[in-house]
């Protein structure tokens, strides 16, 4: 019973909804179990009990956080409509101002790298759950002016940090600057944490700690010249980790980015897709996931806000079971790549997302790559390849570009290319006029998103069939 444990409303509310309904007594993957796996959540069918439960434990000591919880946070404004800022990519500002629009968030601005907006605890929990391009979401709970870094300490040991922790909860910052005036992102989560320590230090004599991993408060530091805003990070662990990724290529592309990138393509579901170049399979998945309309949440372990004493368990509990969204997907997601290991580390990260029926993956080079008997007219095609940034890499880069063109050229006619390089002279390689250039960054690389319209002939005979 769920009373047997020593503070089940810690426990995120998907699973103490499951244990209140479902008896596990499966010593076998539930993805396979016969009885139960039509109706588990996606989240969990990935993983294995081995012995019975009346109530769903898995990896107990990450899910279930003993500390002591955290008191109400600005309550009496959280219940009402505030501020929020949801972080994101440059180049995806719009899309990601689009997908808060659609979730109902008000006073949409853009901003930079991120996109501001308000709304009530409801659309906090949504936006965090239901966001695909949105690497974190925070609740900014003061701004001010300094010029140095004294100035910051003062300030937030103005603030009545009551309010958001007690003395035994622990905390972690993390400080993103763009100023001439402050040099070192470190040295700002110092004297953030001194000014934290200090004022707990003179109202009630216990010292707080920092805790780098799963801390009981995530908080956010953002200077822009002189302007400072602190807020209370309310995602914790980034929201691209949507949870579903069990295995690794080498740089595997981020899968906010990869949403950002169908968004941008105009991606629903519409079509045949594929990606010749899938390495661990992030572009399927992200497909798959909007082709569908599933929630990109839903294989999380928790959110920070999970841990913050106004948690409305039974709020989170209905926007987590609300499946009213997603939709049927009537055509296929095909992957393909040169490396056995990347073929295998796709399909085992296909089968962690459970969404094997959509997805097929094969084991072939671009350039042997053919489609005789399948019909790519209206498909979307898309691709990250490598970008070969080092010198010994040249040569190859540049005969694997040509490669790509000619594979997009002969194998694709009738379908709508995208590709995303930081190499723009192996860019040129594919031989193929881009009918669309959006900037956007991977990582520390500036990068070109480019579209090809793709049609059998030449240029001017396809102009003029349309």
């Amino acid at each position: 019973p769920e009373n047997t444990l020593s503070s089940p409303c810690l426990l995120p509310a998907s699973f103490r909804f499951l244990s209140r309904n479902h008896l596990v007594t499966s010593s076998i993957p539930l993805h396979y179990h016969p009885v139960l796996s039509p109706y588990l959540p996606r989240a969990l069918t990935p993983y294995t009990f081995t012995f019975p439960f009346s109530v769903f434990i898995l990896k107990i000591c990450t899910l279930a956080n003993f500390s002591v919880p955290l008191p109400n946070i600005s309550a009496e404004n959280m219940t009402k409509e505030f501020q929020m800022l949801a972080k994101t990519f440059k180049g995806l500002e719009q899309v990601l101002a689009k997908e808060l629009i659609e979730l109902g968030a008000n006073n949409v601005q853009i901003e930079r790298r991120a996109v501001s907006f308000t709304g009530d605890m409801r659309m906090l929990y949504t936006a965090n759950f239901c966001l695909r391009t949105a690497s974190r979401v925070l609740v900014p709970i003061a701004t001010f002016k300094a010029k140095k870094t004294d100035d910051i300490y003062e300030q937030v040991k103005l603030l009545d940090w009551a309010q958001y922790m007690t003395a035994k909860n622990t905390f972690q910052i993390d400080a993103t600057v763009y100023s001439d005036l402050f040099r070192h992102s470190q040295f700002i989560t110092y004297r953030v944490k001194d000014a934290i320590v200090d004022w707990w230090m003179e109202h009630g004599g216990v010292r707080p700690n920092v805790q780098l991993t799963n801390p009981d408060l995530y908080l956010n530091v953002h200077i822009a010249g002189d302007t400072v805003t602190l807020s209370l990070d309310s995602s914790g662990e980034s929201l691209h980790k949507r949870g579903y990724r069990v295995a690794n290529t080498q740089a595997p592309i981020n899968e906010a980015l990869a949403a950002g990138m169908l968004l941008l393509a105009g991606w629903q579901g519409q079509s045949d897709f594929y990606d010749p170049m899938c390495g661990s399979g992030t572009l399927l998945i992200e497909a798959a996931l909007i082709a569908r309309n599933i929630a990109p949440g839903i294989y999380r372990k928790g959110f920070a806000f999970e841990k913050w004493a106004n948690f409305d368990a039974d709020l989170f509990e209905d926007i987590y079971s609300d499946d009213s969204r997603e939709r049927d997907f009537q055509h296929k997601i095909y992957g393909s790549d040169a490396g056995f290991y990347a073929v295998q580390v796709a399909n085992k990260n296909i089968q962690s997302a459970n969404l094997q029926r959509d997805i097929e993956v094969k084991q072939i080079r671009i350039e042997e790559l053919k489609l005789a008997d399948q019909s790519t007219e209206g498909a979307l095609v898309m691709m990250n390849p490598p970008y070969g940034e080092r010198l010994s890499q040249d040569k190859n880069v540049l005969r694997l570009y040509q490669d790509i063109g000619t594979a997009l050229k002969h194998q694709f006619s009738g379908a709508t290319a995208w590709m995303i390089s930081s190499n723009e002279e192996a860019l040129k390689c594919v031989g193929l006029r881009p009918a669309k250039r959006i900037h956007l960054v991977n990582g520390d690389l500036d990068c070109l998103f480019n579209q090809y319209v793709l049609f059998k002939g030449d240029r001017k005979s396809w102009k003029k069939s349309l």
